[in-house]
């Protein structure tokens, strides 16, 4: 795996550094998933905090298993993809993908990518569009129950133009509303503001972002449909993170492990 040029790596060091200390920047050519790598190295004990960027991958993965869109090789030429890891031991995991959601939409704002939504639980949408997705994994530390565990934080933005054929959902790109956007500058602009949600978050829960997540969110208010086949109208999040879902039934709280959410006429 060698060093990548034309990365601003000093300038992402000094400014996660700041936020945490002895965190490590590395870029790779060519890499199977940032997150496969760093939960690698998580279970065979290297809990260091890490930013790791991938110029090509080979095997990105999503939510639920799923390959990247189709599987296919991604480039760094039409799309951004690192991960980030360090230990963590907030006093609930609930709601971290919404809180790191909110990080990553509110960071692209300065961009000119205005109007970028959250759609529960781990993607961002803009006019019902993908921009981006992210993906959340824990390993144990080997410490204590109670004791920190190393959290692994993969975000893949669509960065130049998506082909739409074989995609669940419809792409959105940063040019379309930042035509000389760059991967490193996007990232400049991303990987900070993960880092100080995380942060956040392992002091504060997901109570104090609820507000900025409500204001985000894409499915607030619409009708839905379920991968269980189940319906009905959103009604926003819980303090815990779960989706409100008002069915004919009653009121059902989903959990992310669960099943996957669409705005009703939309495939799975």
């Amino acid at each position: 795996m060698a060093m990548a040029a034309g990365w601003p790596v000093d300038a992402l060091h000094q400014a996660l550094a700041a936020q945490r200390a002895g965190l490590r920047v590395e870029v790779v050519d060519e890499i199977d998933s940032t997150n496969t790598e760093l939960m690698r190295r998580a279970r065979a004990g290297d809990t260091r905090p890490a930013l790791l960027v991938a110029e090509r991958q080979t095997a990105g993965r999503g939510r639920l298993g799923r390959q990247w869109e189709g599987g296919t090789p991604v480039s760094h030429a039409a799309s951004l993809m690192f991960s980030m890891s360090l230990p963590l031991a907030p006093r609930s995991w609930s709601g971290l993908s919404l809180a790191v959601g909110v990080g990553a939409a509110e960071s692209l704002d300065p961009l000119g990518s205005a109007g970028v939504q959250i759609k529960w639980p781990n993607d961002l949408w803009v006019q019902d569009r993908k921009l981006a997705g992210i993906l959340i994994e824990t390993a144990s530390t080997g410490q204590a129950t109670a004791g920190p565990r190393q959290v692994v934080i993969g975000v893949g933005i669509n960065i130049g133009p998506q082909p739409a054929e074989g995609m669940r959902t419809p792409p959105a790109w940063v040019r379309q509303w930042s035509p000389h956007a760059e991967p490193g500058s996007v990232l400049l602009a991303l990987a900070p503001a993960l880092l100080a949600e995380v942060l956040r978050f392992a002091d504060d829960g997901f109570a104090p972002v609820a507000p900025r997540y409500a204001a985000r969110d894409a499915l607030l208010g619409r009708e839905v449909h379920m991968s269980d086949g189940t319906a009905g109208r959103c009604e926003g999040v819980a303090p815990g993170g779960e989706l409100r879902i008002a069915t004919d039934s009653g009121l059902r709280l989903v959990d992310s492990a669960e099943v996957s959410v669409r705005p009703l006429g939309q495939p799975f």
